[in-house]
């Protein structure tokens, strides 16, 4: 079918190295692991770190220069055999086709007039790269024996894709050949551009996803050189950083979750085809019909001929984007930059305001978010501020007083205040606080404007750049909301004005109002909460109306081929809206486990 496999090592000629003896390279290996396995550093040691690490790595980097395994060509002259080879394999094909989109690189070209809610778009199972298909592969042997790889299911892949890139017969090289032969993810940052960073709140991740990716690889490279049940495998011969990096950036811009085929649980995926959809704003449009045993793609509006197809990868804040995809969403309605508020166990109140945070859900340390639209800050934070500030008195009339229990439902409803003082006190917090954090910038927004307007600048310099003044831009919306909530209470002090008072019949405003700031934190059950993820709402519920079973797929799967360092954490459920091919609204469970860090598909080139 197509083109045959194009696929060389370079192992000589100008561009390879010297022979470099096993034992060389081992030893540096071993130098690397020991540096990225040591204690994390002290505070404001972590980029005297990252240069040490990325030295050794570069020191490596260049014994193997011209040993990666490559394919011949470009990208785009594969993309006909992906075509082919989906069709063959039963995907649908007949609605698009792969394009060059400029600045935004490749993605779906409609090729004939597309519905909103149109059903476009189905992969198979059996062409999807999953952790399952990783068992039953050449890699099987290895992954039954390693303990590392049965937890992290995106380093599983990671290592099932390049075991199938070096086998000229493996069926997934129409779909591997497809790929980018590079990123743009940080992995691949220059060390000035990383250095652009520097201050901002994406940096602490940026520099750990390099640090664990250089870990990974230390600890795999000496695996698959000892590991009796590594022997048959194709990177025995040729595994260098650049083939891992590579693998790495692929599953972190590409996995998904679906469920296994009994349905039981869930399992990571690579979806050919489908990650190919570039991302806008929207409403999550895929699912997976365990019937037909399928991912499945409705369209998320009318696309006329010739238009490009988008896809919605899930509310990810930019610092998500640039780290783990690649890209910088200039209009993406759902940045936010973290921000870690806690109670001090050293204060008098720590034990009564731990109290009522616990009776709300909340715990007395916690990572918020603070968000690019009004309001800056969710019913959490808004909560958590609220007891943050009270007095001792307040925080006995919450433990104790009348109604005590009914009134953890306020907390985070912001018609209901706990004093004029609280709420001055709670805004004049955010004010100051987020007045601080900008104070921890080396640059202003008006000189990272300036910057920008710069020719010469390279795309990942642009990027670092744009991201650093998003998370100004939050910051100084948060200060000036603030402000100005801070001034609306003053003057409601002033004035004398009544408190609204929460009555019981209230609680039907509390539960069925769109408005996330009237929702009652005692309705939410906090998991662990880590990169800016909030509490989500946990409820518990069964498909309805659909024929088939389905699940609802976003790109935010949650998992980091770089960053996840622990096994599957507890399944969360968040309903979705997704209407079937006879245009039924069908509620659908989106399952997705948490880790540390989150994941999305489709690519950026």
């Amino acid at each position: 079918m197509g083109k045959k496999s194009r696929v060389k090592t370079q192992k000589s000629g100008s561009g390879a190295s010297a022979v470099v003896s096993p034992k060389e390279m081992m030893n540096l290996i071993s130098e690397l692991l020991q540096k990225c396995s040591s204690a994390a550093p002290s505070a404001g040691k972590e980029w005297e770190e990252y240069t040490q690490i990325r030295g050794l790595v570069e020191k490596i980097r260049k014994k193997q220069k011209g040993m990666s395994i490559v394919f011949e060509g470009s990208r785009e002259d594969y993309f006909s055999d992906l075509m082919a080879w989906a069709q063959e394999n039963g995907a649908s094909c007949d609605g698009f086709t792969v394009a060059d989109f400029g600045a935004e690189g490749y993605g779906l070209q409609a090729t004939r007039d597309i519905k909103a809610e149109e059903l476009f778009l189905w992969i198979p199972r059996k062409m999807l790269m999953t952790v399952e298909s990783a068992q039953n592969s050449i890699l099987g042997p290895l992954y039954s024996q390693d303990r590392i790889l049965q937890a992290m299911g995106n380093v599983t892949l990671a290592l099932h894709l390049l075991c199938e890139r070096a086998n000229p017969a493996s069926s997934w090289l129409p779909y591997i050949r497809s790929l980018p032969q590079d990123y743009d993810t940080p992995l691949y940052y220059q060390q000035e551009e990383v250095q652009l960073l520097l201050g901002t709140q994406a940096v602490q991740d940026v520099l750990s996803q390099y640090k664990n990716t250089a870990r990974q690889y230390a600890y795999f490279y000496k695996l698959v050189q000892t590991h009796p049940a590594a022997s048959k495998l194709p990177l025995k011969d040729s595994f260098t950083f650049d083939d891992y990096r590579w693998a790495v950036s692929s599953v972190m811009t590409r996995q998904n979750q679906i469920p296994t085929e009994d349905g039981s649980r869930v399992t990571l995926a690579l979806i050919p085809l489908w990650d190919m959809c570039n991302h806008t704003n929207g409403l999550i449009t895929t699912g997976y019909n365990l019937e037909d045993d399928r991912c499945e793609c409705v369209a998320l509006q009318d696309y006329k001929e010739n238009e490009q197809i988008y896809i919605f990868y899930g509310t990810r804040s930019n610092a998500e984007f640039v780290i783990h995809n690649g890209f910088f969403f200039q209009d993406n309605a759902h940045d936010r930059v973290k921000i870690k508020l806690g109670v001090s166990k050293s204060e008098r109140l720590y034990a009564m305001k731990a109290e009522v945070l616990a009776r709300a859900g909340i715990p007395a340390s916690c990572i918020f978010a603070l968000h690019c639209n009004e309001p800056p800050i969710s019913a959490q934070l808004l909560a958590f501020l609220r007891v943050f500030c009270m007095t001792e008195e307040e925080l006995k009339d919450y433990l104790l007083g009348d109604g005590a229990i009914n009134k953890i439902f306020t907390l985070g409803n912001s018609e209901f205040p706990v004093s004029w003082e609280n709420e001055i006190k709670l805004w004049t917090f955010l004010e100051t606080r987020a007045a601080l954090l900008l104070k921890t910038y080396k640059t202003t927004s008006e000189e990272d404007r300036s910057m920008l307007e710069k020719p010469d600048l390279s795309l990942h310099s642009r990027v670092a750049i744009q991201l650093r003044l998003a998370e100004k831009q939050i910051l100084e919306k948060a200060s000036a909301s603030g402000r100005s909530k801070r001034m609306h209470f003053e003057k409601k002090l002033e004035e004398e004005a009544p408190l609204p008072r929460y009555e019981e019949s209230d609680i039907a405003l509390l539960e069925n109002t769109d408005a996330d700031a009237k929702l009652p934190i005692i309705l939410r059950k906090l998991e662990e909460v880590e990169e800016g993820q909030e509490i989500q709402v946990e409820e518990d519920g069964h498909l309805l109306n659909g024929e088939k079973a389905m699940y609802g797929m976003n790109m935010e799967a949650n998992g980091d081929p770089v960053q996840q360092e622990t096994q599957e954490k507890a399944i969360s459920s968040r309903y979705l809206l997704y209407k079937n091919r006879r245009s039924t609204v069908s509620l659908l469970v989106c399952l997705f486990f948490f880790f540390k860090v989150k994941c999305r598909g489709g690519p950026k080139t």
